[in-house]
């Protein structure tokens, strides 16, 4: 099962409210996303850590026993 859009953006922003997320359906199935993250809770953070607060957010649904979500291409910034 695909994650749509609506409920991927809800996931990001319950974890990292204050957030500018940016999703791009990269093939057009609700599987292969890449998201643009820029967030205030990125600073001071490597890119490694970034990315595994974002992981996080996702819980299981990166193709673990629900396999929700197959691909995430991730882009995370901190403000200017």
């Amino acid at each position: 099962m695909a994650m749509t859009r609506e409920d991927l953006s809800a996931m990001l922003a319950a974890a990292l409210p204050e957030a500018e997320i940016e999703l791009i359906d990269l093939a057009g199935d609700n599987n292969h996303w890449k998201a643009v993250i820029t967030s205030v809770a990125f600073v001071g953070l490597n890119r490694i850590k970034q990315h595994q607060l974002v992981y996080a957010a996702l819980q299981d649904k990166m193709d673990g026993p629900n396999g929700e979500l197959h691909a995430l291409a991730l882009e995370t910034k901190v403000p200017e």
